[in-house]
């Protein structure tokens, strides 16, 4: 079997050593913080070697290199002159993202050992953006859970499907608990009719049938819905023209139980079937009044 190499390069907390125990756990040989020098020799060392290597290897190439990172692109290159099927991922999130995961975590930033973490993001950013932009794929982690960069590996390297750089999040929320703070796109569906005030529909959610059909029932939710979707349709192409790789489009309505959970379902029924994008669909407050209720 040929040997496929990936190169796994980012920004620091981005989930890089994340994305190495994945695609060893699907069957890669993976090697962490390699240093550039020695990646034709250890190409080498497979391509001559007796079968017992894997024939699928992963790097972990990132900032710890030095000054040796600089010459990474001619090393790959140099590696696809020989015909070998080598490709890079990127992996990136937005500074306040990266800032927090430092915070929690407790780890020190690589650039910045005895300063603040936003200046060594800063020029971590500022040293690999050369990889980024010549990445075959590039996976923003600011909102993916743990399970959806799996997804994303096994499909780009198991499953051999399409690589979609945009992930699209249809979420619907309740105004009275904040807007999402990571929303780009967010819709006020308060206007609709409300079933909350039915009282056999108060306890059910926009999941449950009885809701559903009590929202779209009304000619206002229809061309509402039609209105979002063509518009969306429009935008998401644009934005995946722009290099977005996140879009989040949040649905508020009082207390993100009826109206905007319905709604959701709905936009991201119509957005499902497409070969450009990702998408996901998450309730945020769903079960917030629920709680309540039982407290």
């Amino acid at each position: 079997m040929a040997l496929k190499l990936i190169f796994v390069s980012g920004m620091s907390g981005a989930g890089k050593s994340t994305a190495l125990k994945m695609l060893e756990d699907m069957g890669f040989f993976c090697v962490d913080n390699m240093p550039v020098q020695l990646i034709d020799k250890m190409v080498q060392l497979t391509v001559s070697g007796n079968g017992e290597t894997d024939s699928r290897i992963a790097f972990g190439v990132d900032i710890r290199n030095g000054s040796h990172l600089s010459d990474f692109g001619s090393v790959v290159d140099r590696l696809r002159e020989e015909q070998i099927d080598c490709r890079t991922i990127f992996l990136d999130a937005d500074d306040s993202t990266l800032i927090k995961r430092y915070k929690e975590t407790r780890r020190t930033h690589p650039l910045a050992k005895n300063g603040r973490v936003e200046n060594g993001i800063a020029l971590e950013r500022k040293r690999l953006a050369f990889i980024r932009a010549k990445a075959d794929y590039i996976i923003d982690t600011s909102e993916l859970l743990t399970r959806d960069l799996r997804n994303e590996l096994k499909k780009i390297f198991v499953d051999d499907s399409d690589f979609r750089s945009l992930m699209v999040t249809i979420l619907s929320f309740g105004f009275k608990y904040g807007i999402p703070a990571d929303a780009d796109i967010v819709f006020d569906v308060r206007f609709l009719p409300n079933p909350y005030y039915i009282p056999e529909l108060k306890n059910y959610t926009g999941n449950d049938a009885p809701v559903h059909d009590y929202v779209m029932k009304h000619r206002v939710s229809q061309v509402f819905l039609d209105k979002v979707t063509d518009l969306l349709k429009f935008l998401i192409p644009n934005y995946i023209e722009e290099g977005r790789h996140q879009l989040v489009i949040a649905v508020g309505c009082t207390g993100g139980q009826h109206r905007s959970v319905t709604l959701a379902n709905e936009i991201a029924a119509r957005l499902k079937d497409n070969d450009s994008y990702g998408l996901r669909l998450e309730h945020r407050d769903i079960e917030k009044d629920a709680v309540r209720r039982r407290t």
